[in-house]
């Protein structure tokens, strides 16, 4: 059986304030960038298909078993 990673790279949209690109409620890919993360942001694969930051306080990041991260991952 396959591990799940244990590092999340996917988190859940909670505010979209001036970003047409991102849905509430929505799962995302995160891009890990620590030096993203160190200022407060998250590099996000928004609805235009490109990684772009965005405040670490609009998401809340998440595990999600591996099927499921494949599954996001393929799109």
């Amino acid at each position: 059986m396959k591990k799940i990673s244990e590092e999340p790279h996917f988190a859940i949209c909670l505010n979209n304030k001036d970003c047409e690109d991102l849905e509430k409620r929505k799962i995302y890919r995160i891009i890990p960038d620590e030096e993203a993360e160190n200022e407060g942001y998250l590099r996000v694969v928004d609805e235009s298909g490109e990684d772009y930051l965005y405040p670490e306080s609009y998401f809340v990041l998440v595990e999600l078993p591996l099927k499921a991260q494949e599954a996001l991952s393929s799109g």
